[in-house]
């Protein structure tokens, strides 16, 4: 029997890129000179047409000076992440 891990919560993780980047003040524009990414796919991670790459999501946790565990815990809101049931 398979056992399937819960569905990531992108919508969580998308919303705290968006709110990071407000409470900087950063347009999109600041935010992708701050990461070499085109604003266009900035502007697709936070609208949910797009979720991004490992490397762009690397890429944003540096400019915005946020680990990129912390960024990634959002996508377990509203089950137990990895390695905390009582299994």
């Amino acid at each position: 029997m398979t056992i399937l891990p819960p569905d990531p919560d992108l919508d969580a993780l998308r919303l705290e890129l968006a709110r990071l980047r407000a409470a900087r003040g950063w347009t999109y524009d600041e935010l992708a000179a701050r990461t070499g990414l085109a604003r266009r796919t900035l502007i697709e991670i936070e609208q949910g047409r797009t979720v991004g790459t490992l490397k762009t999501w690397h890429a944003l946790a540096h400019a915005l000076n946020t680990p990129l565990d912390v960024l990634f815990a959002n996508l377990c809101r509203g089950h137990e992440p990895p390695g905390q049931t009582n299994d």
